[in-house]
């Protein structure tokens, strides 16, 4: 299990009106080639240092700017967690993220969202792992609202039953017997997971403008709230 560091953040509803105007307080300015190249440095301690130099501090800036946000349209204070990885002793992480939870104390036991990177792109996404009691619940209303989601979930976002692996499957290329397949696992199976959202590739414009990407962010959260409100319900 990844340790994680919390920032704290106070649930404001008549917060700033966006996060993208939060970037400059959060001193968030995008990602950049250099960012996704401490992906894939070589080693444990190497790349660690790479990531806590280059990566960490965005993560950070990005979990306070977006958490008064994420607060706001949830309904309930929502916590950034950064992963530290600091139980890893051999083999390097191919991915970094800050994660929002409605719990100051961790996030993998609550359906939560994230941002992330690996050495080729970046995700926004909702998530549902293995350690979340309610994740068997939330498969049996994802499987009722089937259509519902079929029609609310744009065609590009990305579904994935395994978050340590970088790709996913497009929603528009699964079937709606694939699509309940994925909720009948996560129901079924005990180390099942789900995850759903948005990959931007790593020389995309978008990721080096941090007001835009914030706002993108925010956009991609609002699309995924019914399922996080679904996973909450």
């Amino acid at each position: 299990m990844h340790e994680v560091k919390t920032l704290n953040a106070t649930y404001n509803p008549s917060g700033l009106s966006s996060a993208a105007e939060a970037a400059g307080f959060a001193g968030f300015d995008g990602f950049g080639p250099d960012d996704f190249d401490a992906m894939a440095v070589p080693g444990l301690q190497p790349r660690m240092a790479a990531i806590i130099e280059r990566v960490r501090p965005k993560l950070h800036a990005l979990g306070q700017a977006l958490a008064p946000q994420l607060s706001r349209l949830c309904g309930e204070q929502m916590t950034a967690h950064v992963a530290k990885h600091a139980r890893r002793s051999v083999n390097p992480p191919d991915d970094t993220w800050v994660a929002w939870s409605p719990s100051p104390r961790g996030y993998k036991a609550f359906p939560h969202f994230q941002i992330g990177l690996w050495s080729t792109h970046l995700f926004i996404q909702f998530a549902v792992i293995y350690e979340c009691p309610a994740k068997s619940a939330f498969a049996e209303r994802a499987e009722a609202e089937l259509a519902s989601i079929r029609s609310s979930v744009p065609a590009e976002y990305q579904w994935s039953k395994d978050h340590m692996q970088p790709e996913g499957t497009a929603h528009r290329d699964l079937s709606d017997e694939e699509l309940s397949a994925l909720f009948v696992r996560l129901r079924t199976v005990k180390a099942a997971e789900l995850t759903c959202g948005l990959h931007i590739r790593r020389d995309d414009p978008l990721l080096s403008d941090g007001k835009a990407l914030l706002a993108k962010a925010e956009s991609v959260f609002e699309t995924l709230l019914p399922l996080y409100k679904m996973a909450r319900a």
